[in-house]
């Protein structure tokens, strides 16, 4: 018998809960179902699966053997899929979601070499900071930034969020360099709105002590863009990420307050509904954001003079 077809039927008497369900399946006989799970146990001289005339159950050695099965069948149809992807061809409407600032600042780039590269697929581009539900919207792939807990999502990150304190040198010669986070709390604090606590900046020393600076803030906004032009301006000190700050803390229109002290970091995801064969113009664009953006993303990177 093929071994490999007797593991795909074990697997399948398993999550269907009998041998004869596994057997439709397959468009077998359940004695020939039968048969195929009675070779693996002979061949493994132990027994498998507990048999009654209503139910089946795992033993605790075929529990074990089910869960690494179950990796083994995956792992063949994620071979079967990269060799046929090779001769695919990306096609239809890619519709992506992502955060406005992000999207404005880092995605265009990115999709117009997908675009390039995949002459038969268009793309409809939703920006906005606020949750959409991605089957109810009809979305492909969205970006998301944050610690994301979503059963009926898969998730493949891109790359970190690293956030910052800064301010610029007009703003710092008028009212001096803050030195610990207390400092802060009588400063000019600009405060992104939409953030789920958006005048609370949380600190940790090297000691992993956390210093809370909340409070009101001098100035709120929906938009990071627009935070971004006014601490530029010399409004005040803000906080955010290094995808919105990065560039303009390299160009010195922006000076980075204690470093000594960390933000929790967040992390910048892909996210697709979860499906068992992902559309290949799905997977094929996410490899061209995790390929631009990755462990070190450009807005990261030290320039040299």
């Amino acid at each position: 018998m093929d071994r490999l077809t007797s593991l795909a039927i074990f697997v399948a008497a398993v999550e269907e809960g009998s041998l004869a369900a596994a057997a439709r399946r397959f468009g077998l006989s359940a004695a020939m179902a039968g048969k195929h799970v009675s070779a693996i146990e002979a061949e493994l001289s132990a027994r498998l699966l507990h048999r009654t005339t209503r139910r089946l159950s795992l033993t605790e050695t075929g529990q074990t053997y089910y869960e690494r099965c179950k990796r083994i069948l995956e792992a063949f149809d994620e071979a079967k899929r990269e060799a046929s992807d090779t001769q695919a061809t990306a096609r239809g409407v890619l519709r992506i979601a992502a955060p406005v600032t992000f999207g404005v600042m880092h995605l265009g780039e990115v999709v117009a070499r997908y675009m390039a590269d995949h002459p038969n697929v268009n793309v409809e581009v939703q920006l906005g900071d606020r949750y959409v539900d991605l089957i109810e919207a009809g979305v492909d792939v969205a970006i998301r930034i944050g610690r994301l807990e979503d059963p009926g999502l898969v998730t493949r990150r891109l790359a970190p969020c690293r956030m910052v304190l800064c301010a610029s040198p007009a703003y710092l010669e008028r009212h001096g360099t803050p030195r610990t986070p207390e400092a802060l709390m009588q400063a000019q604090r600009l405060a992104f709105s939409e953030a789920v606590s958006a005048g609370d900046w949380t600190l940790r020393d090297r000691e992993n002590r956390a210093h809370v600076i909340d409070g009101p803030c001098r100035m709120t906004a929906n938009n990071a863009q627009m935070l971004l032009a006014a601490a530029i301006g010399g409004a005040g000190i803000v906080y955010g990420p290094t995808f919105v700050l990065g560039a303009h803390l390299q160009r010195g229109e922006l000076v980075e307050l204690l470093p000594a002290y960390r933000a929790a970091d967040l992390t910048i995801q892909a996210v697709y509904p979860s499906t068992r064969r992902i559309p290949f113009k799905v997977r094929r664009f996410i490899d061209y954001l995790a390929e631009a953006f990755g462990d070190e993303p450009p807005w990261d990177r030290k320039t040299t003079p």
